[in-house]
């Protein structure tokens, strides 16, 4: 894991515990999860097509790249626009 972010939607919606995530294809995002009682890990929040992911995981991944961050909490809220 390289950086856990918060996203803020319209100054009235925030998710937090997002995951910056090296994989072998590179940096990807993972939605805050948790365990079910079946031990899967289940989204608590996520979005509902793939234009929108792509959308959010685009403009976290900006922000990790433009500050530069490694293995830190980005503790200013980025705003979805």
């Amino acid at each position: 894991m390289k950086a856990v972010v918060s996203i803020t939607f319209d100054d009235e919606f925030v998710v937090h515990d997002i995951k910056v995530i090296e994989g072998e294809k590179g940096l990807f995002i993972a939605m805050p999860s948790r365990r079910s009682v079946d031990n899967e890990y289940r989204d608590i929040a996520h979005p509902i097509n793939p234009e929108t992911r792509e959308r959010i995981q685009r403009l976290i991944l900006q922000k990790y790249e433009e500050n530069g961050i490694h293995g830190s909490v980005i503790s200013e809220p980025e705003y979805f626009e």
